[in-house]
């Protein structure tokens, strides 16, 4: 049978950017010292979020990919021997700047990098101030313990990307994430909106029989005005619940994933082999009208 451990850590961020990688790097040698043989972190781990505002001065904390971050992530995991996944703020060129996530292989290589395709723009989450939207198209990682696929926060919300990401042989599919309440909200309204969430990623894991590893930033940021939900998770094929992680802590936590389970629920429950691809072409329509 084929297992792999993977490391989802859920954390806390100040401002303070070098602090913010020197404790991850820290969470991902815990995670190690479980077990973790790739280690996942969360969007935008070596900062605040910071799409909270309109800033220019905030395009400072972007950094070439490859650049400082991956760098120093590439050493940790050469030592250690895990694959790290690394959600990171890309400066391209002037400019040009992306929501990208580095991909660094077991025996410290790096092995690319995704950038974030769908871009929000809502109420303290000003991500298309910032984010180019990604150009590199879905992506699949070929790392030493499993073929993985990376996809980033908003993008967790549209089955068109998990698919095309499984469709293109993604044995794990990851998303880093950072999403959270606003302190205002009653706790009904909260609770409505964690739960869309873990479902339609756990939706992803049934819908296309790969686990799905989702890891969320935690505490209060934006003057306490939004609490990051935490609330990171992982599942099986089945969308299974396999770890859910608090709303309130930081948490690292190792999950053994099997990957053969894919093969076992996509026989038994043939959905990619029943896709009815012949009929999806009106898909690619904004909306399907008369205009």
């Amino acid at each position: 049978m084929k297992k792999v451990k993977v490391g989802l850590v859920q954390m806390t961020c100040t401002k303070d950017k070098q602090e913010n990688l020197d404790k991850a790097i820290v969470k991902v040698r815990e995670a190690a010292a479980k077990g973790a043989q790739i280690v996942c972190l969360q969007e935008l781990f070596t900062s605040l979020y910071f799409c909270d505002v309109e800033d220019y001065d905030n395009f400072d904390l972007a950094e070439a990919i490859p650049g400082p971050s991956t760098d120093a992530l590439q050493v940790v995991a050469k030592e250690l021997g895990v694959v790290i996944i690394a959600s990171l703020f890309e400066k391209r060129a002037a400019g040009i700047y992306h929501n990208t996530t580095a991909v660094l292989d077991a025996d410290g290589a790096y092995l690319g990098k995704y950038r974030k395709m769908h871009i929000p723009d809502d109420p303290a989450f000003y991500e298309k101030f910032y984010f180019t939207p990604g150009d590199l198209g879905y992506k699949v990682f070929e790392t030493k313990f499993a073929k993985i696929g990376i996809l980033i926060c908003w993008d967790q919300w549209y089955p068109e990307a998990s698919r095309i990401t499984a469709l293109m042989g993604a044995d794990i599919m990851f998303y880093p994430t950072a999403i959270g309440w606003d302190t205002q909200q009653d706790e009904e309204t909260n609770q409505d909106q964690y739960n869309a969430w873990q479902t339609i990623q756990r939706s992803h894991s049934v819908a296309n029989g790969v686990p799905v590893v989702s890891v969320n930033r935690v505490g209060f940021e934006q003057d306490g005005a939004m609490k990051f939900w935490g609330g990171s998770f992982a599942t099986n094929a089945q969308g299974k619940l396999l770890y859910l992680a608090s709303h309130d802590k930081e948490e690292t936590e190792v999950v053994e994933l099997d990957l053969d389970q894919s093969d076992f629920m996509r026989k038994h429950w043939p959905f990619l082999r029943d896709r009815r691809i012949d009929s999806y072409q009106p898909i690619t329509k904004r909306y399907i009208d008369e205009d």
